[in-house]
């Protein structure tokens, strides 16, 4: 049979603020290097021709496209 032990205690845990501090530190550190590490990705592709970002095989911007039938006019004023 198991043997469980239980503790009676009317007390949480204290925080321990120095380690919750340094952690949150690192963290808020690791954040801004990373943002600033995009940042400058992001100006360097910015400066770079499309030929360039072809070159180094970076996916072209998506952009909209208007995909119009053949016979759609027709089909409209057919309607009208």
């Amino acid at each position: 049979m198991a043997h469980i032990e239980t503790r009676a205690g009317g007390s949480a845990p204290q925080t321990q603020w120095f380690g919750a501090t340094l952690t949150c530190a690192a963290t808020i550190t690791a954040a801004l290097q990373q943002w600033r590490r995009t940042v400058a990705r992001r100006a360097a592709l910015a400066d770079l021709t499309p030929d360039q970002l072809r070159d180094i095989g970076h996916p072209q911007t998506n952009r909209p496209v208007l995909v119009i039938k053949a016979g759609l006019i027709t089909n409209l004023m057919s309607m009208r």
